[in-house]
């Protein structure tokens, strides 16, 4: 658990900082209707605080149980109840919610789907195999050359823009190409040394190969906690952005795309401090509550993650990271057979999926008024 936390804790902050620099004003702007702030810009400051306390209060309380609840869904709910609260419902976008919500109920079906396919692909393909050995040679190698070609395009792409570099997109498709190539090289060249010492020792075909995976369940994981953390950290800082233009502009008008990089690094500190607090919870859940994971199911849940994520933020699709990885699992899960899922635990994550969004909005709704009273507005 400690290797696991670590490793997390250096790519979601590298990710959070380096890669979420450009964010979209969803959180900030998308939700509620701040021309109705105009006269009262300090009404949006407070509304936007409790929307932060709000979500704090319901991943806080989540976390303490286990529940890999989506910090996105709770920060788009607490911004709804301060905008219910403050200026009504008939001042909320309520069509742009309905596209947000639309990909969220979308997103994980696609995970359980994709992840279903996926773990069966390498079932009857490396492990079902005449020769595992030969088919894990050809198979393991491409895999490694596509989740490094996956994290150098979400790098170059994403990252760069926010330090000011702009690469030409024949500069990025080479750069990206070589990459996989070059790992394709170098996973090849260890497969081939682990396969020759596996046969000189005589080991189980089936364990050696299951441990091939290890590297590629591994190095899938860093990439998801970059990816994680160029997302998710952008949407929870979102408010915290929002004041802080309000603030410094005395104007509701203010819109920045550029997250101030002291405040990223706050939001990275923030994310390393919640794993090495309440992490393990999420990770024994997500991890070995759902079904029971090997280093190759690992990594067809987090290769599936990674190729909706990619794909959904080409298309401008704000989805959640958490749920689409629990969607790949249950895919997992339901490729070896129904009784290989606990149900028990799949119907607590439903649950508190469930109640995320109105949690948000109630907390955020009660904040309100409370920071109102205090600040006497």
């Amino acid at each position: 658990v400690r290797q696991a936390v670590v490793l997390a804790a250096v790519f979601e902050a590298l990710g959070a900082m380096f890669a979420s620099g450009e964010v979209t004003n969803m959180i900030r702007f998308g939700i509620v209707d701040i021309a109705w702030f105009q006269q009262q810009p300090m009404l949006f400051v407070v509304g936007m605080l409790a929307a932060l306390l709000s979500a704090s209060t319901w991943l806080i309380i989540a976390t303490c149980y286990g529940l890999p609840v989506s910090t996105t869904h709770t920060i788009v709910g607490a911004v709804l109840g301060f905008g219910l609260a403050s200026i009504g419902p008939w001042r909320i976008a309520w069509t742009h919610l309905l596209e947000i919500t639309s990909s969220w109920l979308l997103s994980p079906l696609i995970a359980i789907v994709m992840a279903f396919f996926v773990y069966r692909f390498i079932e009857a393909k490396v492990f079902n195999a005449p020769n595992a050995f030969t088919a894990a040679s050809r198979f393991i190698p491409l895999c490694a050359a596509l989740v490094g070609m996956f994290f150098t395009q979400i790098t170059l792409v994403v990252g760069l823009p926010t330090l000011g570099v702009q690469l030409s997109p024949w500069v990025l498709y080479i750069t990206v190409m070589f990459v996989g190539i070059l790992l394709y090289g170098v996973s090849y060249w260890q497969i081939v040394q682990q396969i020759d010492i596996a046969k000189t020792q005589q080991l189980i075909q089936e364990q050696v190969v299951e441990n091939m995976f290890n590297s590629l369940a591994i190095s899938s994981a860093a990439t998801m906690a970059f990816a994680h953390g160029a997302n998710d950290v952008a949407n929870a800082i979102g408010p915290v952005a929002a004041i802080i233009t309000v603030l410094e502009q005395q104007s509701i008008q203010g819109r920045a795309d550029i997250i101030p990089f002291w405040l990223l690094q706050m939001g990275a500190a923030g994310v390393v401090l919640g794993l090495v607090t309440y992490g393990y919870r999420i990770m024994e859940t997500v991890g070995s509550k759902i079904t029971q994971l090997t280093p190759s199911r690992g990594f067809a849940a987090q290769f599936s993650t990674s190729v909706i994520i990619i794909s959904a933020s080409a298309l401008g699709m704000p989805v959640s990271t958490t749920q689409i990885m629990v969607g790949s699992i249950l895919g997992i899960g339901l490729a070896r057979g129904l009784m290989a899922l606990n149900l028990s635990t799949i119907r607590s994550i439903f649950i508190s999926w469930s109640i995320t969004i109105p949690a948000g909005i109630l907390f955020s709704i009660a904040y309100f008024y409370l920071l109102k009273a205090i600040w006497g507005i």
